[in-house]
């Protein structure tokens, strides 16, 4: 497997160790959060590119996307060689078809909300098999396998990796822009989800998030199969009402199919329910579990109980430690819808804290396609850092800075403090001067922001 430790490849990686195959893989010297999950399953991971990591022969090679013939010394060696390859999304694609495939899409929540079904299913005995984009700790790794016929992935829309999946299930949490270096307009992004769900056979299900108005409109047109649809405060199959931030949990009930605002509470009401994730966002995941659960015909206690119970995943509002008695926070968010709904869930959470957010702006083309976006995401915040962008090594570097953002920021919110500081360890740095107990410190951004939030806890 060549890039090993990307987040889907090495959680393809984990499956088809436990499903009996012998994988090896490379992949850069740089450690990444992916490393202890591999070293876990005893897979020998080859710590940069060379030809010599080639098999001779009988193997199969999975390449991430993040390489091609010209930038990957393996890859055009392989290539060369006439071995048989396959992308990270094809060979996906070929195991989900053989198995019934539940697949989490969407621009925000699949991590999450695949852990979190796929962690209710197991407790509840369905023996499914589970494919998470993150660490996840109460599964174990990144992947867990299991005897039944169930196969539920996280499957992302990046590249228009979804033309490789053929699902009987998908759970649409929301539709929102991303990625512009690969599609250039929302009606581009849009249409890969259009094409997904067209394929849900007409006996599988779609479980929709209706208060996202791009959903409810693709659904309503573009599938032959039954839609289930969740909203909070609105009419819906399931709805959730009376929401509440109570110290660590929050609390909701669920209703079928009615006005939430009926007082009779009746046959339709499905009564109370507990999470331990905060921000309204998660309310939404919890639905989108609940519908299809029930659908896969979960006892509702058991639903209940396993929904509380789950802790989250790596780098979604995790807590890091303390550090002379501050909050640290680590989170993944790096798009403007992701930032607004962490950084409210952690206001929420934490409402006497005062909140510094560290910005890790990810992706050049990112940054400036949707800068204006960016700019109005962090009005929730005390403070705030800006660190230079971390770049992907699949785009052109440059067309805007770091200081762009934050003329943008300004603007957008001219009583907000807001500073630039250029790299990782200039930031810790100035964090350590400056934390004490009354701060909560979150560390924000899909690059390797986290790891100040290392070296504060652990010295």
């Amino acid at each position: 497997m060549i890039g090993i430790k990307g987040v889907g490849v090495s959680m393809l990686a984990q499956f088809l160790v436990e499903k009996g195959f012998e994988v090896t893989g490379s992949d850069t010297a740089e450690v990444f959060m992916t490393d202890k999950v591999l070293k876990k399953c005893g897979i020998k991971v080859h710590q940069g590119f060379s030809i010599d990591n080639l098999p001779e022969r009988d193997h199969i090679i999975i390449y991430s996307s993040a390489y091609n013939e010209k930038t990957n010394i393996e890859f055009a060696e392989a290539k060369k060689r006439g071995l048989e390859m396959y992308s990270f999304a094809e060979a996906l694609g070929y195991f989900f078809s053989s198995y019934f495939g539940i697949a989490v899409a969407g621009s925000h929540g699949k991590t999450t909300t695949t852990a979190w079904l796929g962690y209710v299913l197991e407790k509840s005995f369905l023996a499914p098999n589970v494919m998470v984009g993150a660490n996840v700790d109460q599964l174990g790794g990144c992947s867990i396998t299991g005897s039944s016929d169930y196969l539920l992935i996280e499957a992302d829309e990046y590249q228009n990796k979804l033309k490789h999946y053929n699902p009987n299930a998908v759970l649409l949490n929301n539709i929102d822009y991303d990625h512009p270096d690969f599609f250039p307009t929302k009606d581009d992004y849009n249409q890969v989800f259009v094409d997904f769900i067209t394929k849900i056979p007409k006996n599988g299900f779609l479980v929709a998030n209706f208060d996202d108005d791009t959903v409810k409109r693709i659904a309503n047109v573009n599938t032959r199969a039954k839609v289930i649809s969740y909203a909070i405060n609105e009419l819906a199959d399931y709805v959730a009402y009376n929401i509440e931030q109570r110290d660590d949990k929050q609390y909701f009930k669920v209703k079928l199919g009615v006005d939430p605002f009926d007082e009779d509470e009746g046959p339709n009401e499905l009564g109370d329910f507990s999470i331990s994730l905060s921000g309204e966002h998660n309310v939404y995941n919890a639905l989108a579990v609940i519908a299809t659960c029930i659908e896969l015909n979960v006892p509702l206690v058991q639903i209940r109980s396993h929904l509380e119970d789950f802790k989250g995943v790596s780098r979604r509002m995790e807590m890091m430690g303390r550090f002379r008695g501050a909050t640290i926070i680590d989170d993944y968010a790096h798009h403007p819808t992701e930032i607004s709904a962490t950084i409210a869930g952690i206001k929420k959470k934490y409402p006497k804290k005062h909140v510094l957010t560290v910005f890790h702006p990810h992706t050049f083309t990112r940054t400036k396609g949707l800068i204006d976006e960016f700019a109005k995401s962090f009005s929730d915040t005390d403070e705030l850092i800006v660190l230079d962008i971390y770049g992907s090594a699949r785009e052109e570097q440059g067309g805007v800075h770091s200081k762009d953002l934050i003329l943008k920021i300004e603007e957008q919110n001219p009583d907000l403090h807001v500073i630039y500081i250029p790299t990782l360890e200039k930031c810790e740095e100035y964090l350590r001067g400056k934390l004490d107990q009354n701060y909560l410190c979150v560390l924000m951004g899909a690059g390797d922001v986290f790891r100040i939030g290392e070296r504060l806890v652990n010295n």
